[in-house]
């Protein structure tokens, strides 16, 4: 297996049955013309599930693997820094800024926080234990090790972490807080957005008012679950949408290079019993919501 370069992991091809191609080499420059592979070959960058070295006269063999790099498209830089507020053997936790996304994924690869914190601490192993939306700032976990990854990650998926979240949002003052939220989220796959129907609840939120100004108030949320846009859409189904949403209520294309609008939502803090020492944990962020 090759290592990781800049903080990304090698690419993973199974070679399918029933191809006509005679060596890997020739399969690949089909396949993926816009690569130069015989260079990629001769730099020994290519290599079989063994972590073998394939040469350009490899022959094909269906149904075994290659790894390899790829070079990933251009990206717009996210002008913003990564808060550290921890870091121990096994634990990273970042302040992460709006507009970063967590993990690589679809156009978003290098201008994440995990690519991002791979290279800048060296540390290949580097895994969320959880994430947070490209849009919200804020606490994000990290393990730094393989053997703290499983504990930490079954923190979040059963639920032992109380997450605060905190947001500015629309005021009514009609409306009586604190209060608990409770409905049926539902997201299609390849829709951006996600939406509420009726039925039996699968999402809960309790929300407290902190403070207000004119139109404007800033909320403390504590998500009991983790639909997608819970908090979003939470705070929408009320009439009070989170400032600079573009998602919510009325979906809006934003251009990837606008970084003057944040979603004006906060992970502020993370609250859990640690998994491997037993003691009480608690991460703040440092950053500031526009109220």
């Amino acid at each position: 297996m090759l290592p990781f370069r800049d903080g990304l992991a090698p690419l993973r091809l199974l070679l399918p049955h029933g191809d006509s191609a005679i060596t890997i080499v020739e399969y690949l420059e089909r396949e993926l013309p816009e690569d130069d592979w015989r260079r990629a070959v001769l730099d020994a960058e290519v290599v079989d599930e063994k972590s073998r070295p394939i040469s350009i006269d490899t022959r094909y063999r269906a149904g075994s693997q290659v790894y390899f790099y790829r070079v990933p498209a251009q990206e717009v830089p996210v002008p913003f820094e990564i808060g550290i507020l921890h870091e121990d053997d096994d634990l990273l936790v970042v302040d992460k800024p709006h507009f970063l996304a967590t993990i690589p994924r679809g156009r978003h690869v290098t201008e994440t926080a995990t690519v991002r914190l791979r290279k800048q601490f060296d540390c290949p192993d580097l895994t969320p234990a959880h994430r947070l939306d490209r849009a919200t700032a804020g606490v994000l976990l990290f393990t730094k090790t393989k053997h703290a990854r499983r504990p930490y990650q079954e923190l979040f998926s059963s639920r032992n972490v109380t997450k605060e979240y905190e947001a500015v949002a629309g005021f009514d003052a009609a409306l009586e807080f604190p209060r608990i939220v409770r409905s049926r989220i539902l997201k299609k796959h390849g829709v951006m957005t996600a939406y509420e129907e009726p039925g039996e609840p699968n999402s809960e939120t309790l929300i407290e008012l902190i403070d207000q100004i004119g139109t404007v108030a800033r909320y403390r949320l504590f998500p009991k679950t983790g639909k997608t846009h819970q908090l979003r859409i939470h705070l929408s189904s009320l009439g009070i949408p989170i400032v600079n949403d573009p998602y919510y209520p009325v979906f809006t294309s934003v251009p990837a290079e606008d970084f003057t609008r944040p979603l004006q939502l906060l992970a502020r803090a993370l609250n859990f019993t640690d998994p491997l020492t037993g003691e009480p944990r608690r991460f703040v962020s440092a950053r500031t919501l526009e109220l």
